[in-house]
């Protein structure tokens, strides 16, 4: 039976647990859920993720929430299958979690301000607190010196290779750099300019967003 994950297609964590999955080469089937008609908060997809966000996943009878723990769920249970998403040793897993609370606690929420004024309710035709966006946005190119200087000394965020550490940024970066023309942030940070040309030129990437553009249900390998 294939994976299902619930959830808005062009939705930043609905897309965490995609991505994953496409890196892993599993199956899915996507199941519509209409964010924007607030169909994650009635009551029947609550009793599925009781603080009505999505993405929600089915594997079998298995149920999962919150998108960080879905793709730590699959990157171990498809170990043996694609990209090593969780690092190696207990060292570079310690790493790899590392970088994954920095990207939850600091870098999402700051990057989420940002799209979410100067994407998100622009394109509902509301306006967008810009003094918020602009504070975050400062705020945001202080945390990407932290980035630069980490990827001075390794190519990927948790050491040499591409995890789940870096993984878990790609979908809110994505909308910062091509719809809040956000790019010049990196223009002075080569090393972390070259992070990002490097992990949204992944082909598991570049295959998740013609799916989402596609309007498919089904993805299979």
């Amino acid at each position: 039976m294939a994976v299902k994950v619930y959830g808005k297609p062009q939705a930043v964590c609905p897309q965490r647990v995609m991505h994953c999955l496409v890196e892993k080469g599993v199956p899915f089937e996507f199941v519509l859920v209409d964010i924007d008609t607030m169909e994650h908060k009635r009551p029947e997809y609550m009793e599925k993720h009781p603080f009505g966000q999505v993405p929600f996943i089915a594997d079998g009878d298995f149920e999962l929430f919150e998108s960080r723990a879905i793709v730590r769920y699959f990157a171990s249970k498809y170990a043996d299958r694609g990209p090593n998403l969780l690092g190696r040793t207990a060292e570079e897993r310690a790493k790899v979690e590392q970088w994954l609370d920095v990207e939850a606690i600091t870098y999402s929420p700051c990057a989420f301000s940002i799209v979410f004024n100067l994407f998100l309710l622009p394109i509902r035709g509301l306006p967008g607190n810009k003094g918020e966006a602009v504070a975050s946005m400062e705020k945001l190119d202080k945390i990407l010196e932290v980035y630069e200087k980490q990827l001075a000394r390794t190519k990927y965020l948790a050491g040499d290779e591409f995890t789940l550490a870096d993984l878990t940024h790609i979908p809110v970066t994505r909308y910062l750099v091509e719809h809040c023309g956000l790019a010049y942030l990196l223009d002075d940070k080569p090393h972390a300019k070259a992070w990002w040309e490097d992990v949204s030129s992944r082909p598991a990437w570049k295959k998740l967003m013609s799916f989402v553009a596609s309007g498919a249900s089904f993805y299979a390998p």
